[in-house]
């Protein structure tokens, strides 16, 4: 009797031991599940926050493709706009060597930062080149320059058109980068942010119109 008490016994712990050795395996197995699921999901973010980031870097690589195209349509026109200008004013040397200088300085011109300010410097030197202009009627009726400023003209909205394109490109882009989970991921992953296309203010402070008609 005592012998068959002592093996029920037995026989109910072994029961009793699989019954929660089964609890711990179910146990185990949702436990694992839910870290699947939190991988798949943190996966999940990764790619999306990656493929995020890289549609909007290349955003503004394209509109910064496209600044570079208007600013490269606009310098073309310079040496033939100087030319045009300097068979009616010879003397007029200095106004044509910052035209042509800054166009030079446009041309060599790497970050967007050196560009931007580069373009101000052009766009300065063009004003002065206009006031220029102004004391010579006969040019201002000449042919080949109203047609050069005509393209200048459409050159230079172009440029402010593929300007904001780009500012709006990369202040989209550098948001996500400050925002969650860019500003974690971003860095990680090899995103940096962009810079606008945008002078400093010395840069793009006006010329002095008494002075370069002094000139």
């Amino acid at each position: 009797m005592e012998n068959q008490t002592f093996l029920w016994c037995i026989f109910c712990g072994f029961g009793t031991m699989q019954v929660v050795y089964r609890k711990e395996e179910e146990a185990m197995k949702k436990i694992l599940a839910i870290i699947g699921i939190v991988i798949l999901i943190l996966a999940g973010g990764l790619a999306v926050s990656y493929n995020g980031l890289a549609g909007s870097r290349e955003s503004v690589e394209t509109a910064q493709a496209d600044v570079d195209t208007m600013l490269q349509r606009r310098a073309d026109l310079i040496p033939n706009l100087v030319s045009t200008v300097k068979s009616y004013a010879k003397h007029e040397t200095e106004v044509f060597d910052k035209v042509l200088e800054a166009r030079s300085q446009l041309m060599d011109a790497y970050t967007m930062e050196e560009k931007a300010e580069a373009d101000q410097q052009v766009e300065s030197a063009l004003n002065g080149l206009k006031v220029v202009v102004e004391n010579y009627p006969e040019l201002k009726s000449d042919t080949t320059y109203v047609s050069l400023m005509d393209e200048l003209s459409g050159s230079e909205n172009r440029i402010s058109v593929a300007r904001k394109d780009y500012n709006d490109a990369v202040k989209t882009y550098n948001t996500k980068l400050v925002k969650f989970p860019g500003n974690i991921l971003g860095s990680a992953l090899g995103f940096e942010k962009a810079a606008y296309f945008e002078a400093s203010a010395s840069a793009s402070e006006n010329p002095d119109v008494g002075e370069l008609l002094a000139e």
